[in-house]
């Protein structure tokens, strides 16, 4: 052990016993040099799968825009990066060999790892998890957990394979193939969840998200990239640069949302409008300890703490987030009334609202930003892309305290908690 690290530790458990009769939101608060902190956190606008700004976009190809700004805007040597994570839900094979070739033409040397991974809709989050625990456990000292997708050009009935006869075999096992919106639809009927209170909770998703495009409250976290677009009117290709979330309407309200079709069923209460949107997009989270972010000069802008991945039956994934909020709390020792700000994705109306009133959350702390009902859920990306609008808001409000969260398909929710420096 060098004699860096020799201070290091003794400097944390001096902490550790200074810390021990604080309660867990002071604990949380104190800072120490074993932190697993987030030194840059930044995303893609968010665009319409098919019709967006990225449509024409490859998924990899978004994961060598935002590694380069991750690269811009952190001024990170890429060489000290020794490990990249990238969550993606629909790339063949993950997407493992086209995001190492991205890493490589976003400027990192052949000496950084990449890999990917798929947790379905928590992709992102499980990227910057893994990264995180392998800071911590000292595997790696500098890494980036990233997320993508590129809905336009992989979503579909190809995404899943047919089960065997096997898996059919086990009802369980059967359900996890069930669509989304058709068990969405069953849960909303089963937890009785009106038609109301989701085209309400949706209004109020595309209002927050339109205020805050209006106040320009989404451009410190997006990095704008440039992007060829084929104009489907004229067959013109030409390069634009993609710079805000294209998915936020105005003049959304409960109202308008009243009149649209059930998309599941002729007595359904599910539609395009309160259900998130197919986008196209990435993320990316910059981690490192803090005793080696203030060794390298690196800005801290806030830290990794907790989370908590936990299951639930397949036929019920929205209340994922109801059920992996409350473990993670548990792990950290804090309450919801110790949060400032709660970033829950909203895949679907129904859930999220049942999520949130279960919870006992309140709702001014749920998405104050607008969610993916507004401006999209690219599958992969959404985990990531949570990080850096959780804490520019906790930034711009002075809150502290934050949790990401999400259902995922096929039955878990994710749930993490992060500290604004």
């Amino acid at each position: 052990m060098s004699a860096t690290d020799r201070l290091s530790q003794i400097s944390s458990q001096i902490t550790s016993s200074l810390t021990s009769s604080k309660s867990a939101r002071e604990k949380l608060l104190t800072p120490s040099p074993d932190d697993v902190v987030v030194t840059c956190a930044l995303r893609t606008a968010i665009t319409k799968g098919g019709r967006g700004g990225f449509k024409d976009t490859p998924a990899q190809d978004l994961v060598v825009g935002i590694l380069k700004g991750m690269i811009e805007r952190s001024k990170i040597d890429p060489a000290l990066v020794e490990d990249i994570t990238v969550g993606c839900v629909l790339a063949p094979g993950g997407g493992a060999t086209e995001f190492r070739a991205a890493s490589l033409v976003a400027g990192f040397p052949v000496t950084t790892g990449v890999r990917a991974t798929n947790r379905q809709c928590s992709s992102g989050l499980q990227a910057v998890v893994d990264v995180a625990n392998a800071i911590r456990a000292g595997q790696i000292e500098i890494g980036i957990g990233a997320g993508v997708e590129s809905m336009s050009s992989q979503y579909g009935p190809a995404a899943v394979t047919e089960f065997s006869e096997l898996l059919d075999s086990y009802i369980e096992a059967k359900n996890c193939k069930v669509p989304m919106g058709v068990l969405s639809e069953k849960m909303a009927k089963d937890r009785k969840i009106s038609r109301a209170e989701q085209d309400a909770f949706a209004a109020a998703s595309y209002q927050k998200a339109l205020a805050a495009q209006s106040a320009g409250l989404f451009d410190e976290e997006i990095y704008p990239l440039d992007a060829k677009f084929e104009d489907p009117k004229t067959g013109e290709t030409k390069t634009i640069t993609v710079s805000k979330d294209d998915g936020i309407r105005p003049n959304i309200t409960a109202e308008s949302l009243g009149k649209i079709k059930p998309a599941f069923a002729k007595d359904g209460t599910i539609h395009a409008g309160n259900a998130s949107q197919v986008s196209d997009g990435a993320g990316a989270v910059l981690l490192m300890k803090r005793s080696t972010a203030e060794r390298i000069g690196q800005p801290i802008i806030g830290k990794f703490v907790q989370a908590a991945v936990v299951g639930v039956p397949p036929l019920l994934m929205g209340v994922g987030p109801w059920a992996a909020i409350p473990k993670v709390f548990e792990k950290t020792g804090i309450t919801k009334d110790e949060v400032d700000i709660f970033e829950i994705n909203e895949a679907f109306a129904s859930q999220c609202v049942w999520c949130v009133n279960e919870l006992g959350l309140d709702r001014k702390k749920v998405n104050p930003k607008g969610g993916a009902i507004a401006f999209g859920h690219p599958l992969g990306a959404t985990g990531a892309r949570q990080v850096s609008t959780l804490l520019t808001e906790l930034k711009r409000t002075g809150g502290r305290i934050g949790v990401t969260s999400m259902c995922i398909g096929t039955g878990m929710g994710y749930a993490a908690v992060w500290v604004r420096e």
